[in-house]
């Protein structure tokens, strides 16, 4: 499972964001987008998941194992994506937040589906938790655990170890690769942070370029 993004042209009306954008990534790998705000960095996210802002021109491809996935509604690309802000619904405990992302199927089939990956993210003992009660790390994990029950043939992050202290985001960054690794579906991830870079092979610097 490979991920493929190509745009010739990312722009605004009047500005450009990116141009002559050509990345492969490979299953299991973290491929990392960095550069100062404005660069486009969080729009070249939105083409690939298929948010991206109506007001944005845009001249692209993006395929995931040899599929065009760019003409695809969001929900049908197969694409999960992990943002600053965990996103868990208040109103649900740990257990049906998770199950909300599982797909559609026989009850006890995704129930252990839950538990696999509360485990895979060492968050076993929080099935019944209120997400308030939890510490922010442990969103991030329950988080994490949502957007990999989906599924995803390829994973977006943006960034998600950001609000999280140094020895934290330490921790969820060798999780996240690691069970990226494990699981061999590309990934994309967008930082600041020169120690959120998995492979320095694997880093685009973004810069805008001169304007229109």
């Amino acid at each position: 499972m490979s991920l493929h993004i190509r745009i010739t042209q990312l722009a605004t009306p009047t500005t450009p964001l990116v141009q002559g954008l050509d990345l492969h990534v490979a299953p299991g790998t973290v491929h990392t987008l960095m550069g100062e705000s404005g660069s486009g960095k969080s729009s070249v996210l939105a083409a690939v998941c298929g948010t991206l802002d109506e007001a944005l021109q845009w001249d692209g491809k993006v395929t995931l194992n040899g599929q065009c996935i760019d003409t695809l509604p969001t929900q049908a690309r197969k694409v999960g994506i992990l943002f600053q802000e965990d996103l868990l619904f208040a109103h649900m405990t740990v257990r049906e937040n998770l199950l909300f992302a599982v797909p559609a199927g026989q009850q006890p089939v995704r129930e252990a589906a839950v538990l696999a990956a509360l485990a895979d993210v060492e968050m076993g003992a929080f099935l019944h938790a209120n997400p308030a009660t939890l510490s922010g790390g442990q969103r991030a994990r329950v988080a994490l655990a949502r957007a990999l029950l989906a599924q995803p043939r390829a994973l977006l992050l943006d960034e998600p170890f950001s609000k999280l202290d140094a020895a934290l985001r330490g921790r969820m960054r060798t999780l996240v690769f690691g069970l990226v690794q494990s699981r061999q579906i590309p990934a994309l991830l967008v930082t600041h942070d020169a120690a959120d870079v998995a492979d320095p092979q694997c880093l685009t610097q973004l810069r805008p370029p001169s304007p229109l």
